[in-house]
């Protein structure tokens, strides 16, 4: 069957990925690394890289899509995409978006990791990013290969660093961020309708009418084709969205009020959800109730 082209969603701009001939990792280099600063609602359009690639924003929150699902990545998050996935990124917000590129060998995946461990690195995931990981990420080189060559002591230093990052990597804990989407271009719209402001509605009813389908069709839509419910898929939305305004340092009540949550309930959902308070989840530390 022919590939379907990757929907990633509308922006108000688009732009090209930028230069990934200049900055190939290769066994000498394995790590490389690139900066670029993006406008709020500013799309990546869909592409594909032969490496496999961790997308960190320092400032704001961005959004990665890939055929199967889509990934919202505030700055305490990275996202890892396997070589070969089509993916596009979308700025959340105005962002200061690093790309990393890791080399690969043949038939291997994942950084450095032991071959029984390269199956969860063969799919995208969400992973906390400590601040050392981030900060060895922002020093990483982001000169390309048509500029100056690197000297040996900064070619050292970079050697010295991406080791350093491989292994922070390897120790980054998975998150379950991501937001599983259709096939079906009904359903398709849909879901990129409650991604985009999952307030709006807050029955399936209401959904569905904007699609002129019954609710009963959207539903049967959702177990075949997601194997969910209505209401567990835009659970996940929700979390999505609270955990890029939790990034902003927002306190609990107001993400669960922004989100359309009383506290109590948010606190619920998150824990069901997740297995834990959002407090934690969040990686907020001050100015939240313990129980929250």
């Amino acid at each position: 069957m022919p590939i379907e082209p990757l929907r990633a969603g509308k922006a108000s701009s688009y732009v090209e990925s930028l230069t990934p001939h200049l900055f190939v990792p290769t066994a000498r280099r394995p790590v490389r690394a690139k900066c670029r600063w993006l406008e709020v609602d500013t799309q990546v359009v869909p592409h594909r890289h032969p490496w496999a690639q961790l997308a960190i924003s320092t400032t704001g929150t961005i959004r990665l899509t890939v055929a199967q699902g889509t990934f919202i990545v505030p700055p305490s998050r990275a996202l890892w995409v396997p070589p070969g996935v089509e993916h596009a990124v979308t700025m959340v917000e105005s962002a200061d978006l690093r790309t990393l590129y890791f080399h690969q060998p043949e038939g291997r995946c994942g950084p450095d990791v032991p071959r029984a461990h390269e199956a969860a690195w063969r799919q995208c995931r969400v992973l906390n990013a400590s601040d050392l990981l981030r900060a060895v990420a922002r020093e990483l080189s982001t000169e390309p290969d048509d500029g100056a060559p690197l000297c040996s002591a900064d070619l050292a230093r970079e050697s010295h660093l991406s080791a350093l990052l491989l292994d922070e990597l390897r120790r980054a804990s998975a998150v379950p961020l991501g937001v599983n989407l259709p096939q079906d271009k009904r359903l398709r719209l849909l879901c990129e309708a409650v991604l985009a402001d999952p307030t709006r509605h807050l029955t399936l009813q209401d959904w569905a009418r904007d699609t002129g389908a019954s609710p009963r069709t959207v539903a049967r839509l959702f177990r075949q084709e997601l194997e969910c419910t209505f209401t567990h898929w835009r659970q996940q939305v929700v979390l999505a969205h609270a955990t890029s305004l939790a990034a902003r340092n927002w306190p609990i009540q107001r993400i669960a009020a922004e989100l359309d949550y009383s506290p109590s309930a948010f606190s619920a959902m998150v824990r069901r959800t997740v297995g834990m308070p959002p407090a934690r989840f969040f990686g907020l530390h001050s100015g939240t109730p313990p129980d929250a």
